[in-house]
């Protein structure tokens, strides 16, 4: 038997993978216990669903710290161990010309943003003993900054996320949505740990289903969720079993 395993999330929308999740926890189907559910927006529904669980929440506005960015960024509200130089480096999120001026300051932007709205996320993750951080439908990309701070051991990967493609194919935030265009004949969701890149890091488990002559977009996300909902446990047991 795996040892119970300490998780956190995070999450933006209704948090159906939350629930799924949840559910297997208290099912014992999973070893593992929520301690926090975190979102960028206050909006979403997802929160609700972890409090009815007795799930610690928090939100972290993304929307209104990069509105107010948007005026200047002070660089006093930037992290003191953000450092710009290390970041550029590593990064693999934005992509383009960084040859010019107007693409340096936009880089410059994104990750300075981005890491103010990070360290707040972190203050609240850090408070807390985690052994997994699971993205259950966070739609922020996460940076190098925030990356190192989790994954603190060179090869080590402590972030996990859900995709609806089979990765590598279809990358990006409408992983369903170009599957369906493509015309493919089969479909499916990828559970992957996060590195610095778009839906790059290793894969942790994929489930696939196929796309029958009639079906509508719709018809594929209702399938692709689905499996998402039997795959992410599975693949957080998978983890927990490997410590």
């Amino acid at each position: 038997m795996a040892k119970i395993i300490n998780v956190g999330t995070l999450i933006s929308g209704g948090g159906s993978n939350l629930q799924a999740i949840i559910d297997a926890c208290m099912a014992g189907s999973v070893d593992a216990r929520i301690l926090f559910t975190g979102s960028d927006t206050f909006g979403a529904k997802g929160l609700e669903r972890a409090r009815k669980a007795d799930i610690d929440t928090f939100v972290v506005d993304y929307g209104d710290i990069i509105q107010s960015c948007k005026q200047g960024i002070d660089d006093r509200r930037v992290p003191p161990d953000f450092d710009l130089g290390d970041i550029l480096e590593k990064q693999q999120l934005v992509i383009g010309d960084s040859s010019s001026d107007v693409s340096k300051e936009k880089i410059k932007f994104f990750l300075k943003s981005r890491a103010i709205a990070e360290k707040k996320l972190l203050d609240h993750i850090l408070s807390y003993e985690i052994d997994l951080l699971v993205l259950a439908g966070f739609m922020r990309v996460l940076t190098p900054y925030f990356i190192d701070r989790l994954n603190t051991v060179e090869g080590q990967f402590k972030i996990m996320n859900i995709h609806p493609a089979l990765l590598p194919s279809f990358p990006g935030t409408d992983g369903y949505g170009d599957t369906f265009r493509y015309g493919c004949k089969i479909g499916g969701c990828t559970v992957h740990f996060v590195d610095y890149g778009e839906d790059t890091g290793p894969i942790i488990g994929q489930k696939a289903f196929e796309i029958e002559v009639g079906d509508t977009l719709d018809d594929v996300k209702r399938k692709g969720l689905e499996k998402e909902w039997e795959l992410y446990p599975a693949c957080i047991q998978k983890f927990a079993e490997s410590l």
